[in-house]
């Protein structure tokens, strides 16, 4: 069964416009709720393609939906290499595509993932368990300044310097709790009403070890061209660096199109209440020519 409430559901579903015999690509399917709505209203023969670079969740997600059969197709990458997989698949020129460029609650919730600062586990943060580059080995072997430009640069971390050199004189870091106490001496502790002094430090390495930002520019440029004309793309982010590559990218666009969103769509208050997730989530939509 699908373990989140998928974020902006109605919203991605009034730009998307799922009918009848549609194709959509699901870039990101994480628990597979955005993918359920497609197949829903794509029934009886539409189909979709499900990318997910993360092994566990696209097999919870294909158990999920076992009931749609043949209808789903799924692979295990990265979505920037949406090009390739839509070829592959038979799925060029399709009616719409979605990511939803947030980390799935799945991942944060495992320990073992090492995403969380509220979870011990190992410092880890590796998206596609078989990529090598991991969380560990930045705060233990980079340089501390390039580890400072990781902070500055992927979470606008304003004491990027003083964490940097805390994490340095800390190693070795090999739990997520290791590095809240290296971000904690520079930061203070929690304070209630305020985000964790450790938040924008895990958002900023997962973002680096992943490779999040490059891989979200290439997915954009490569969703325009895997879009059939009057084709739409709709993106889903959690914090302003994404929603910045997302608006630059749609307002000069690889290929001919419009935005649809003049201004960011954001989740209802009823939504808000219901699903905290889409507190900071940002939708902007873009149609082909």
């Amino acid at each position: 069964m699908v373990t989140h409430t998928p974020v902006l559901l109605d919203e991605v579903k009034r730009f998307l416009e799922p009918r009848p015999g549609g194709r959509f690509i699901d870039a990101t399917l994480g628990a597979g709720g955005h993918a359920r709505m497609l197949l829903d209203h794509t029934g009886p023969d539409g189909r979709v393609l499900a990318i997910d670079q993360d092994e566990s969740a696209l097999k919870k997600a294909v158990e999920a939906l076992d009931s749609f059969g043949s209808r789903l197709v799924t692979a295990h990458s990265n979505f920037r290499n949406i090009a390739s997989i839509a070829e592959e698949h038979g799925f060029l020129g399709v009616d719409g595509i979605l990511a939803d460029i947030g980390i799935s609650s799945m991942m944060v919730d495992d320990p073992s993932r090492g995403f969380s600062f509220m979870r011990e586990g190992p410092l880890d943060m590796r998206m596609d368990r078989h990529q090598e580059l991991t969380a560990a080995e930045v705060v233990n072997s980079f340089p501390e300044k390039e580890i400072a430009d990781i902070l500055y640069n992927y979470a606008e971390e304003r004491r990027s310097r003083a964490l940097a050199r805390s994490i340095v004189r800390s190693r070795p870091l090999r739990l997520t709790t290791d590095l809240v106490r290296a971000v904690e001496r520079v930061m203070g502790g929690p304070r209630y009403g305020r985000i964790h002094p450790a938040t924008r430090t895990f958002q900023a390495l997962r973002i680096y070890v992943n490779d999040e930002l490059k891989s979200l520019e290439t997915f954009i440029d490569s969703s325009m061209t895997v879009v059939r004309s009057g084709g739409r793309l709709v993106v889903i982010t959690f914090h302003s660096l994404e929603d910045r590559i997302v608006k630059n990218k749609f307002r000069a666009p690889a290929v001919p199109g419009r935005v649809l969103t003049k201004k960011v769509v954001t989740g209802t208050d009823e939504e808000l209440r219901r699903n905290p997730r889409a507190r900071s989530a940002k939708l902007r939509a873009w149609e082909k020519a």
